[in-house]
C-alpha cells in the first residue's frame, strides 16, 4: 500500500493543477493561487515521501514530470494568457502566453535526462516560475499600468522561458542535513522570503525569484572557492 503514496500526492498535484486552470480562464486568480500553492505542496512532498518509503519508481519519475508540465506548465501559460488578452492586442497575440508551457516542457524533458542536476537545478525551476507569473495578475491590481500592457508581459514571456532552459545554476531547496553552517544561504533565502511576503504580498513573488537567482550565484561560488 505505501507503494501507492507518493504516486497519489503527484496526483493532486495535477488535479489541483487541473483546478487551477479552470479558475484561471474564468480570471479567478485568487483560487487559481490556492491550486498552485496546494500543487507546490504535493510536488515538494511526492518526492520526499517517496525516498523516506524507499518506494521511488521510474512510473512515479514520469507521473511527476506529467503532472509538472500540468500544473507548473500549462497553468501558467493560461495565466498569462488570460493577461495578455487583457491588453489591446490581437487575441493571437494572446498565444504567445503558451510560450511559457512550451520550455516549461523542454526545461522538465531537459531535467529527467541532465545527470547534472541530481542534486541542485541548472535553470529555473518550474514551480518558482509559476509562483513568479501567478502573483502578476494581483500585481496589475495595484499597477495595472506596469502589468497589463503587451510589451512587458511578452518581454516575461521571453525572460521566463529563456529562465528555464538557460544554464544558470540554481540551489534546491531538498536538505541533506539540518545544519546552519551547510545551509546557511538557503535558510537566509527562507527568512528573507517570509519577510517579504509578509510585508509586500504578492509584490514580493518578483523580489523573492531575483533573490533566489542571486543567493544561488553566492552560494555555488563559495563552494568553488571552498573546493579550490
Amino acid at each position: 500500500m505505501k507503494k501507492h503514496i507518493p504516486n497519489t500526492l503527484t496526483c493532486l498535484n495535477l488535479f489541483s493543477g487541473c483546478i487551477g486552470i479552470l479558475f484561471a480562464l474564468r480570471g479567478e486568480f485568487s483560487v487559481t493561487f490556492y491550486c498552485v500553492l496546494a500543487s507546490g505542496v504535493f510536488d515538494f512532498f511526492d518526492g520526499m515521501v517517496a525516498r523516506a518509503l524507499h518506494v521511488k519508481s521510474n512510473i512515479g519519475k514520469e507521473l511527476d514530470s506529467l503532472a509538472d508540465v500540468v500544473s507548473f506548465g500549462f497553468l501558467p501559460g493560461t495565466v498569462m494568457y488570460m493577461l495578455l488578452k487583457e491588453t489591446d492586442v490581437s487575441e493571437y497575440w494572446a498565444y504567445l502566453g503558451f510560450v511559457i508551457t512550451v520550455f516549461s516542457a523542454l526545461r522538465l524533458a531537459k531535467f529527467n535526462v541532465d545527470e547534472r542536476q541530481a542534486t541542485d537545478f541548472i535553470g529555473l525551476n518550474t514551480p518558482m516560475n509559476t509562483f513568479f507569473i501567478i502573483s502578476l495578475p494581483f500585481i496589475a491590481k495595484d499597477y495595472p499600468q506596469l502589468i497589463i500592457n503587451p510589451w512587458g508581459l511578452s518581454a516575461i514571456v521571453l525572460l521566463s522561458s529563456f529562465l528555464l532552459v538557460s544554464e544558470i545554476k540554481l540551489f534546491s531547496m531538498k536538505l541533506s542535513s539540518l545544519g546552519w553552517k551547510e545551509n546557511q544561504l538557503k535558510y537566509i533565502f527562507v527568512i528573507i522570503s517570509v519577510v517579504l511576503l509578509f510585508v509586500l504580498g504578492f509584490l514580493a513573488l518578483p523580489c523573492v525569484l531575483l533573490l533566489y537567482i542571486v543567493l544561488s550565484q553566492v552560494h555555488f561560488a563559495r563552494e568553488r572557492n571552498t573546493i579550490a
